[in-house]
């Protein structure tokens, strides 16, 4: 199969699936939105659109750097593990926390090291700090620190390879949830068109019976506002309009395929990642280009994370020792000492 002779780098130019991998994709999609499956030949509206996107998520996950070790010793010798994390012993403290990774070194009790992606979020802030320049030290300077924090490894394999299998999966089930979310969200609006409709047709007749009866022909039912009804009437006619762009309910399973479908089709505005290149002393202040202040470039990458508040994440690749996955008293000790 096309995709995992890509995965585990035994053809890379095999980038898009061959028919039954493409049905096996469909199929993992369709279980987050089951009802799609009565929907008319869903397999193959959806399948050159799963293509489309499998290509595109394998491209993005084939130019990831390879794992980082992940580990106090580490923190000495890779700028990139100096930089995510303040100190040697957070390295341990922050990845042992992961609820994922201890699930998958309890579930493969042979396994001496996992991989795992990890999530931080990253602030750069503006300070005042010393340069060196020449032979003199000039203060006040302004300078970018840059800090990581929320150390997040939710998504672990035992093998490279199988990690980055993983997050295709991963990306596409994102993608999926994206149509899902517009499904959801024309339904809304579906429904605050037919209240608003029915609030305009109630406004609508009322105005209508100020001209209406005996009251208007003695004058004593309030004057008739043409003009009003004009503009309600106009309001009425653009709901319709609006309410008809949504399709017929009659044919909304249809309709949701199509949606999921668009967006498969183009996923690079729902999921794209960016990569970021700094160049940074020991305490983490960007060191601009041209000074003479000594720094390491690390470079990792940035993702857009639709769940996300922030909507943005920096991640890398990190390979952990089962040997330095801290036990759960440790953990809690370390938690009571930072409360002191």
């Amino acid at each position: 199969m096309g995709f995992f002779r890509w995965l585990l780098g035994r053809d890379t130019a095999a980038v898009n699936a061959d028919e039954q991998e493409t049905r096996e994709i469909v199929e993992r999609m369709v279980k987050l939105s089951p009802q799609l499956r009565l929907a008319t030949q869903y397999q193959k509206r959806l399948g050159k659109a799963v293509g489309i996107s499998l290509s595109y998520v394998s491209e993005l996950v084939n130019a990831l750097p390879g794992a980082h070790e992940a580990s106090a010793s580490a923190w000495s010798n890779d700028p990139a593990i100096h930089a995510f994390f303040a100190t040697p012993d957070d390295v341990a403290h922050a990845l042992s926390r992961s609820a994922s990774l201890r699930a998958h070194f309890e579930q493969n009790p042979l396994a001496r090291e996992a991989f795992g992606v990890l999530g931080m979020a990253m602030t750069e802030r503006r300070v005042l700090g010393t340069v060196q320049k020449g032979d003199s030290v000039l203060s006040d300077v302004a300078q970018t620190a840059v800090s990581f924090s929320d150390h997040q490894v939710r998504v672990c394999g035992a093998t490279e390879a199988e990690l980055r299998y993983e997050i295709v999966r991963r990306v596409l089930d994102q993608l999926t949830l994206e149509g899902i979310a517009k499904i959801e969200a024309d339904a809304s609006r579906r429904d605050l068109l037919k209240r608003e409709r029915a609030l305009l047709k109630a406004r609508l007749q009322l105005l209508e019976r100020q001209g209406a009866g005996i009251g208007a022909v003695l004058g004593s039912g309030a004057s008739v506002d043409i003009t009003e009804l004009a503009r309600l009437q106009a309001q009425i006619d653009e709901n319709d309009r609006n309410l008809a762009d949504l399709g017929s309910q009659t044919d909304a399973l249809d309709r949701q395929l199509e949606t999921i479908r668009d967006v498969l089709a183009q996923p690079a505005p729902h999921v794209y990642v960016t990569t970021k290149k700094l160049r940074l002393n020991k305490m983490n202040v960007v060191v601009e280009d041209g000074a003479p202040e000594d720094g390491a470039e690390i470079e990792f990458r940035v993702a857009r994370i639709p769940a996300s508040p922030a909507g943005m994440r920096a991640f890398s690749l990190v390979r952990f020792a089962r040997a330095d996955l801290l036990s759960a008293p440790s953990m809690d000790d370390a938690a009571k000492r930072l409360l002191i």
